[in-house]
């Protein structure tokens, strides 16, 4: 069955599927050499001393555990392969990579604003010396947390596919009961809002890049609604 359904994928969500189980796998056994690829692939605030360029186009395929990369590839391959079938294989890798893109650029623009809050600059250039204060110590401890994840490019796949089927009814997983399209997408739109807002001290999840998917994702939707000859 798995075989068969694998086989079925349509080409860019089945290579996305494998780069990411690669990089997963990658992790587990760099981490038994003491190698951290999250730390050093996952992407960081623009002014923290960890933050390399390239990080904007690795830590996508970066996850921090087994069930985020499950629920991450399970909505990839759920969602992804209808609209990959629709649009075509360029189109839907440009519509990943813009949200995954739109998705860290929405949470790196939320962490400016909480480090403005803190230090009175977007880029203060923390030193040791600054870490005196509580103030120092939280934009210092805001900038060191690497973000990881595709969860921006599917929140934004959810979104696109809500947005075109809108009462295509699914199943739930936890709990198993039917909802359609467009509430699930409206649901994880409000909880992610909640929880960001919220900001709960203990919660490490990037709810404002799931928003920036889904916002990106809602975008380009539009725009390709009213001109299908752009963007592939």
């Amino acid at each position: 069955m798995f075989r068969s359904m694998f086989a079925n994928m349509p080409n860019v969500v089945k290579n996305l599927l494998i780069i990411n189980a690669l990089f997963f796998l990658a992790t587990m056994v760099m981490e038994r050499q003491g190698i951290n690829l999250i730390i050093e692939l996952g992407l960081y605030y623009p002014d923290s001393p960890m933050f390399r360029p390239f990080q904007l186009m690795t830590h996508f395929f970066m996850h921090a555990g087994f069930t985020h990369i499950f629920f991450n590839m399970f909505a990839l391959v759920v969602f992804g392969g209808h609209l990959e079938r629709m649009w075509g294989p360029k189109r839907f890798l440009t519509f990943y990579f813009i949200t995954a893109l739109g998705a860290a650029a929405l949470h790196m623009a939320v962490q400016g604003i909480e480090i403005y809050n803190l230090t009175g600059s977007f880029f203060p250039n923390i030193q040791v010396g600054d870490m005196v204060t509580p103030e120092g110590q939280q934009a210092f401890f805001n900038m060191m947390i690497p973000t990881v994840g595709a969860s921006g490019a599917v929140y934004g796949i959810v979104a696109a596919f809500a947005m075109l089927f809108p009462n295509t009814e699914l199943m739930l997983l936890f709990p198993p009961i039917p909802i359609k399209a467009k509430w699930l997408a409206l649901g994880l739109a409000g909880l992610a809002l909640y929880q960001g807002y919220v900001n709960n001290p203990g919660d490490s999840v990037a709810h404002f890049a799931h928003l920036g998917g889904m916002l990106f994702g809602f975008i380009m939707v539009k725009t390709w609604q009213k001109d299908s000859s752009k963007f592939y």
